[in-house]
């Protein structure tokens, strides 16, 4: 009887509490065959023996003494999971630091204006030593957020942090403020950090600026030698290559000064949805202005006309085109009103034909002004003998016969020689006693009957 109510005793509480799966898996062998011999009784172990349970990251991380660089490289291997445990020793040492700050103040206000230096450095320092900790609490939840952490949990982290810095600012009294701006300002890691930051970030940007106009130059002087490469699209691809260069130098120096520069491109990548509705006419420039760079329709120098404007191309941006008219006004159209109207390019051929028209007189030789013109033409040094001038009689106008004289000449020299010619025949003509006509009426006076006189104008 009192092993049956032994037996009992042993099994009835395993009936009332079934076994966890877990536990019941464990302990449940596999199946054996019938001949197999028995497995040995397990020696119960002391709870006291088992090993205390290892953190779930490598030890030493959560060490508020462990440089801030060595942390950072460290953070690089660990999972999610371990850093989620390490966040979560982080704030524990973030609770514990600003515990020790406020527990330095209340005894630093209890004694009412009679606090020790002693005290006051002391808690000038368990601050610098809390801000220590806040940049390593940072930096493990920022290594969180990169490897897809729980966005609640960083969220927390975060507010848990920020908390702590406005709720304290809200109860100092104006002494301490005066004290931890002062603090803050020597401290190597606070006003001595930023300073070194910025000092860093200026020098950057100008070491950058000098080694993007290096860079430029060079481009430039690489794309001069790519044959068929307009003028326009070589100085675009070096400015191109300019912004590049310093674009990507800044992103270096954040990089290097520990700043996240992975929100930026989400942010330059949301922006550029804004900017592209708000600039519709600006962005429609610059493909224009792409178009005219490749395309090459026209270079800086060439007397181009386009938007009924005819002057000197000077430069092309990437948004408008700068042309220089004959009196010297400096005009600056829209790309998209170049590229979307006729361009007539004056200077893109090496010759040029000069059309002029001279008229004789009705009585006067037309063979004599025909050797005229051709000795006048032929003797310019600036006229072309290939393609030969072409003068022939054009038209029997109202008061005129009138040649045209059509001589070759090369781009340059086509304002010259139509000046030129223009006065050496009239004054060819005057010598040799050719007429140029000129509209003009004549005045009839025909007899009046009744004895008057009436006018006939005849023109």
């Amino acid at each position: 009887m009192h092993r049956l109510a032994l037996i009992c005793a042993l099994f009835v509480p395993l009936l009332v509490f079934p076994v966890p799966s877990s536990l019941a898996q464990d302990a449940a062998p596999a199946e054996a065959p019938a001949d197999a011999p028995a497995p040995a009784e397990a020696a119960p172990q002391e709870a006291s023996d088992a090993p205390p349970e290892a953190p779930a990251y490598p030890e030493g991380l959560d060490d508020p003494a462990i440089p801030l660089d060595e942390l950072r490289l460290r953070l690089v291997p660990l999972t999610v999971d371990e850093l989620t445990a390490l966040a979560e020793a982080w704030r524990a040492n973030a609770r514990d630091a600003t515990l020790a700050v406020v527990e330095q103040s209340l005894a630093v206000r209890a004694a009412d204006g009679a606090a020790s230096e002693a005290d006051v450095e002391r808690r000038a320092a368990l601050m610098e030593a809390r801000g220590a900790i806040f940049e390593r609490y940072a930096a493990v939840v920022s290594s969180l957020e990169a490897k897809g952490g729980d966005p609640a949990l960083i969220d927390s982290l975060r507010t848990y942090r920020s908390a702590i810095a406005v709720e304290e600012t809200a109860n100092l009294e104006p002494e301490e403020i005066v004290s931890n701006v002062l603090n803050w300002l020597v401290s190597p890691e606070g006003g001595i950090q930023l300073a070194v930051r910025i000092a860093v970030i200026v020098g950057s940007l100008l070491g950058l600026l000098i080694v993007a106009r290096i860079v430029r130059a060079w481009a430039r002087r690489m794309f001069q030698r790519v044959p068929n490469l307009s003028k326009l699209l070589q100085g675009f691809l070096a400015m191109v290559v300019y912004w590049l260069v310093i674009a990507v130098g800044l992103m270096v120096v954040l990089a290097a000064l520990g700043v996240n520069i992975t929100p930026l491109f989400a942010l330059v990548g949301g922006a550029s949805f804004i900017v592209a509705f708000a600039l519709q006419d600006t962005l429609g420039n610059l493909a224009a202005g792409l178009m005219i760079m490749v395309n090459r329709p026209f270079d800086e120098g060439d007397y181009v006309t386009v938007a009924g404007v005819g002057g000197t191309v000077k430069t092309v941006s990437v948004v408008s085109t700068t042309v220089t008219t004959p009196d010297n006004q400096v005009i600056v159209i829209p790309n998209s009103k170049v590229w979307g109207d006729v361009i007539v390019n004056t200077t893109a051929s090496e010759t040029r034909r000069v059309d002029l028209v001279f008229g004789i007189g009705y009585d006067d030789s037309i063979e004599l002004a025909q050797e005229t013109l051709e000795q006048v033409i032929g003797n310019h040094p600036k006229v072309l003998a290939d393609p030969a001038p072409v003068i022939r009689v054009n038209e029997l106008g109202e008061s005129s016969v009138n040649f045209v004289a059509r001589p070759w000449v090369r781009a340059e020299d086509y304002w010259d020689v139509y000046w030129d010619l223009t006065r050496q025949v009239k004054e060819a003509f005057d010598a040799r006693g050719l007429t140029i006509p000129f509209p003009q009426t004549e005045m009839r006076i025909k007899g009046d009957p009744r004895g008057g006189a009436a006018f006939s104008p005849v023109a």
